[in-house]
């Protein structure tokens, strides 16, 4: 969406205060949080082709209304349609393609096609913030507001393209199968508990702008430094997809090594902790595409959205941690939250 790297300045431009910012920035996480197991739930009950492209209107509908009345009220309301949008593609679209695969006998590829998947939302930064500079040039904010829109409204078109199942009724479903009881099973809670705590700790991408600047990185040359690591981490999803069933404790040694890189990083000064932090991300991100690719192994029956929305629901309390662990020590800090997280995730990941 070519509005992404611009949005922040279109509602400084409109007025928003710093205070006001961060309150609609957590307005947005909230409403995600809250809306992501019943979209989950709404996915595995009606459809889940439905509910993405749902998303793909809410989503266009927020935009829209940012670029028709940029006002804070207007960026409050659009945010909520923003984070319900968020909810309906978060567990919903792995659901449907690990499912979609499984239809014709192709279930063991779902962690390629996830790291590709995963790959993909980092290479496209590049045209987007191409297709960003190009369409502000052209015609500001409205132009850009217009365009991401359109863009959300053809991605919701496309979903209703893939192939879904029909789901079954209420009646038809196994007790054993139901989200509640399928949790209490210790193998799938383990993978859900992994996924959540390894998830979160992407969070700290948030921060990769301010590290390298405080490493000494000249503030020009941070875009492509950021850009770098995105680029690295793109390759490490791909890396991830090809770990068929990797033992726990190798993805439990990868990720305290991403952490190791991501100490290192915080003492390393110059273009260099470019190369230490996009080391450490593309390891990580390689851990991440095989958790989750675990974790989709471990799922069976017809609420797979519905317990993916659960994992992502601790995807958003955990990266929490990381938050906090940068306001008391920065790098540092985020880099022994990773070192704990190691043998936690592990540990869940072994079981079966």
């Amino acid at each position: 969406m070519p509005l992404y790297p611009l949005y922040a300045l279109l509602f400084l431009d409109a007025g928003v205060s710093a205070a006001e910012l961060s309150l609609l920035f957590g307005l947005w996480s909230v409403t995600g949080l809250l809306a992501e197991v019943p979209a989950g739930l709404l996915a595995d009950r009606w459809s889940r082709r439905g509910v993405l492209a749902l998303a793909g209107v809410l989503q266009a509908a927020a935009f829209a209304l940012w670029t028709a009345t940029p006002s804070t009220g207007a960026f409050a309301a659009g945010f909520v349609l923003w984070g319900l949008a968020g909810a309906g593609t978060s567990g919903t679209a792995e659901a449907l393609v690990h499912d979609g695969l499984a239809a014709v006998g192709a279930a063991g590829c779902f962690a390629r096609v996830n790291a590709a998947m995963t790959a993909a939302e980092l290479l496209v930064q590049v045209p987007t913030a191409l297709a960003a500079t190009a369409l502000h040039a052209l015609g500001g904010f409205p132009l850009v507001g217009w365009a991401s829109a359109a863009v959300c409204l053809a991605a919701a078109g496309l979903a209703l393209r893939f192939p879904e199942a029909v789901a079954g009724g209420a009646d038809d479903e196994e007790p054993a199968a139901r989200p509640g009881v399928a949790l209490r099973r210790p193998a799938l809670l383990a993978a859900v508990v992994a996924v959540a705590l390894v998830g979160g700790l992407d969070g700290v991408e948030e921060y990769f702008p301010v590290l390298v600047a405080d490493r000494g990185v000249p503030a020009v040359a941070v875009p492509v430094a950021v850009l770098a690591v995105s680029l690295a981490g793109a390759a490490g999803a791909a890396a991830g997809g090809r770990l068929v069933r990797p033992p726990g404790r190798l993805l439990g040694a990868l990720l305290l090594a991403a952490g190791a890189g991501l100490l290192l990083a915080a003492a390393t000064a110059g273009l260099l902790v470019v190369a230490v932090l996009a080391v450490a991300y593309g390891v990580y991100l390689a851990v991440l595409v095989a958790a989750e690719a675990e974790l989709q192994r471990r799922i069976s029956g017809p609420y797979r959205a519905t317990i993916t929305s659960v994992a992502g629901v601790g995807v958003e309390l955990s990266s929490l941690l990381v938050f906090a662990a940068w306001a008391v020590g920065g790098a540092g800090a985020v880099g022994l939250l990773v070192l704990a997280v190691g043998p936690v995730a592990a540990a869940g990941l072994r079981a079966r």
